[in-house]
């Protein structure tokens, strides 16, 4: 897609969605697509490779969340793929210090490459499973808020995430439209890893009836510190 053609179709969501982005920011998004379908030759990073849908269902839908996060606020994005929502939050809120974990490290070296070429600062792309970086001392319980996309069913995720937000710190997870049985499978977890369901967001990708939800976790106290379990546990053997 030509940069001009790109611009034009960024800037029409962005009308809609209220966010008002400078050219560097515009540039940002437009070389993090082409180092995205680049890579995406050698290794899977996404099955969406039509710029249009990269625009909409990876940029977009990351950054929808953006308003309701505080300035300077420290996130860790877990299992963040090629980046999402991470990369796309960084981009639009310079002020967010960000975390990217995920557990293959190709994908580490492409997330790397993308924090050099746009030049972003205060973002780390950390190689490591979810439950080792959670058992991490220094790094427990020390974010504002904890994010995830796709990764998981609420009921593992939730093993994944609390361990690492502080006690009055959010876990944000970006959903699909079905969430209701999800939502009651995890109950159990939640109470026992130190959280509740503070707000659930419906909302529909613009232009489109593609249906999201973001269900917002509030930290009510200390996760128990033989939380997360050993790797592979959480997603064999789910709190419920």
């Amino acid at each position: 897609m030509e940069k001009e053609k790109f611009q034009k179709e960024m800037e029409k969501y962005m009308k809609i969605i209220s966010i008002t982005l400078t050219q560097k920011q515009i540039n940002q998004f437009y070389d993090y697509m082409n180092l995205l379908l680049e890579w995406n030759e050698k290794i899977n990073l996404t099955a969406i490779t039509k710029p249009e849908e990269i625009i909409l269902k990876h940029f977009i839908d990351s950054i929808i969340p953006i308003k309701k996060i505080k300035e300077n606020s420290k996130i860790v994005d877990v299992g963040t793929g090629a980046g999402f929502p991470g990369i796309p939050l960084k981009i639009v809120r310079p002020d967010l210090k960000i975390t990217l974990v995920d557990s293959l490290n190709k994908r580490i070296s492409f997330l790397e490459e993308v924090i050099e070429k746009l030049q972003l600062e205060e973002i780390e792309a950390i190689h490591a499973r979810a439950e080792e970086f959670g058992k991490d001392k220094k790094r427990r319980e020390s974010f504002d808020i904890a994010t995830s996309r796709a990764v998981a069913n609420m009921s593992v995720l939730v093993e994944y995430l609390l361990p690492l937000v502080k006690v009055g710190g959010y876990c944000m997870l970006l959903k699909g439209s079905q969430i209701e049985e999800e939502l009651e499978q995890s109950q159990k977890a939640l109470t026992v890893l130190g959280g509740k369901v503070e707000k659930l967001d419906y909302f529909e990708l613009p232009l489109t009836d593609i249906k999201r939800t973001i269900v917002y976790l509030l930290k009510e106290k200390n996760t128990p510190s033989k939380y997360p379990r050993k790797p592979g546990m959480p997603a064999k053997d789910p709190i419920q």
